[in-house]
C-alpha cells in the first residue's frame, strides 16, 4: 500500500473488518496498539480513525477503543469499474462464469450509450460474478466491436481473467464512466442464475464507460443481490460526489 500513514492505516482496518477478523461489535485496537504496531505517533492513528468514523464504520469511544458499527466497507471509484479489483480490495475472492459471448448487430439502447449506428456490430458478453463462490452479480456487458474482438481471442479466458485488467493490457484506455442506479424485479434468467425468487428486488448499475478523451467503448446492465452488495454516494460542498460499492454479508434467511 502506497500512500500517506493514516491512510494505509485506515485502509487496513477496513481489510480486516471485511475480512471479519474485526466482527460488527467488536471493539477495535486501542490508539496505543495500532501505535504500536505501525510504529507510529497518534497523529496518524487519530486520522484513521476519524476517516473510519466518517464512513460509519465505527462508532463509540470516549476514553474507550471504538466499536465497528458495520462491515459494509466502501470501495473508491476505481474499484467499481473491476468487480475482481473490487472484490480482492476486501481480501474475498471474485468468480465469474461466463454464459454468453457473442458478435451481435447492436440494440437501439447500446448503440445511443455507444453513439454507433442500430445495427452495428458489437461483442456482447453475460457472466455471473461470484464473491466466495456466492452468486452476486449478473453482468450483461456490450463493447464496441474494436474492442470488444480482442475477448474473442483465443488468447483470453473470461472465467479466469478480469476483462478491464486484460483490455488494459491491450492498451485499451477505460478511465472515464458514467453510473445510473436504480432497482428492478429479476427476471426468470436473473432468478436462476442469483439462486433468488423471480420477482426479487435487485440493484442495477448502468454503466458507460470509456477514454479519457470521451469515447464510449463499454456499455453494461450489472444487477447485484442486495443483501450482498450496496452502493454509497458521499459527496461535500464544493467537491465531487464519490460513489462506492460496498460488500455486506447477507442475514440468515434473506432473499
Amino acid at each position: 500500500m502506497e500512500g500517506p500513514l493514516y491512510q494505509r492505516i485506515a485502509e487496513d482496518l477496513r481489510r480486516r473488518i471485511a475480512r471479519g477478523d474485526l466482527p460488527v461489535g467488536s471493539p477495535l485496537p486501542s490508539e496505543s496498539q495500532l501505535c504500536e504496531e505501525w510504529a507510529a505517533s497518534r497523529g496518524p492513528v487519530r486520522q484513521a480513525l476519524s476517516a473510519l468514523r466518517a464512513e460509519g464504520l465505527i462508532g463509540g469511544g470516549r476514553g474507550r477503543p471504538p466499536i465497528v458499527r458495520t462491515s459494509q466497507v466502501p470501495q473508491p471509484f476505481q474499484t467499481l469499474l473491476s468487480f475482481s479489483r473490487w472484490a480482492r480490495s476486501l481480501g474475498r475472492t471474485p468468480g465469474q462464469r461466463t454464459l454468453e459471448i457473442a458478435r451481435r448487430p447492436a440494440r437501439q439502447e447500446v448503440a445511443d450509450a455507444l453513439a454507433i449506428d442500430e445495427g452495428d456490430f458489437v461483442v456482447e458478453l453475460v457472466r455471473l460474478r461470484l464473491l466466495d463462490d456466492r452468486p452476486t452479480m449478473v453482468e450483461r456487458t456490450t463493447f464496441v466491436e474494436s474492442v470488444g474482438r480482442l475477448l474473442l481471442s483465443f488468447d483470453f479466458d473470461p472465467d479466469k481473467r478480469s476483462i478491464y485488467a486484460y483490455l488494459a493490457d491491450q492498451g485499451v484506455d477505460l478511465s472515464v464512466a458514467r453510473h445510473v442506479f436504480d432497482a428492478v424485479a429479476a427476471d426468470p434468467t436473473d432468478a436462476s442464475l442469483l439462486e433468488i425468487p423471480e420477482g426479487a428486488p435487485l440493484l442495477r448499475e448502468r454503466r458507460r464507460a470509456g477514454s479519457a478523451s470521451g469515447e464510449p467503448y463499454e456499455y453494461s446492465d450489472d444487477r447485484y443481490r442486495p443483501d450482498v452488495v450496496t452502493f454509497t454516494i458521499e459527496n461535500a460542498e464544493q467537491a465531487h460526489p464519490s460513489v462506492a460499492r460496498a460488500w455486506r454479508p447477507a442475514p440468515t434467511g434473506s432473499l
